[in-house]
């Protein structure tokens, strides 16, 4: 009879077998328990705020084209859709702000970004809507710079989606 055992499998090393199950136990084991790093999605307080501050802003937007529909029955006719897709906007953005649309960053902002109740409208109801609805694009286009992954994503398309609108309503 032989003295030596035969090799673990065909072809393959005992010694080089067990290298690498050493290898992938550790391997394992270090994925198991290491901290998440942070990755390029990883969200800072700073990104929470700016991020947050956008939902006032587009509150102010749904508001202005309440106050315009409300200055210009045809045009609330003319733009219903447009309307309809500022306030999808605004439950997205409010959906993915941190701590809800009720947080103190959200409210403490609210204040110096939100559009009165009933915002002046002026005597070119349609200019005016097209005014807010560019300042409104340029603030989220603006804000989604200083964003990563889904957030800057969201804004970047909210802000794209709201340069189509200024368009339409030229």
């Amino acid at each position: 009879m032989s003295s030596s055992p035969p090799p673990a499998l065909p072809g393959i090393p005992r010694r080089t077998l067990l290298a690498a199950s050493a290898a992938g136990l550790a391997v394992l084991v270090a994925g198991c328990t290491s901290a998440p790093a942070a990755g390029p999605n990883a969200v800072t307080t700073k990104q929470e705020d700016e991020f947050a501050a956008q939902v006032p802003v587009q509150k102010a937007l749904v508001a202005a084209y309440a106050a315009a529909g409300a200055a210009d029955p045809a045009l609330k006719a003319a733009v219903a859709d447009l309307a309809a897709q500022a306030g999808e906007q605004l439950t997205a953005l409010t959906a993915a702000a941190p701590g809800a649309a009720g947080s103190a960053r959200s409210s403490s902002t609210t204040s110096s970004s939100a559009a009165p109740s009933s915002p002046a409208v002026g005597p070119d109801a349609r200019a005016w809507l097209r005014g807010q609805v560019a300042a409104t694009a340029t603030s989220h286009a603006t804000a989604c710079l200083g964003q990563s992954g889904a957030r800057a994503a969201l804004l970047g398309s909210i802000a794209a989606g709201l340069r189509g609108q200024d368009a339409r309503l030229a």
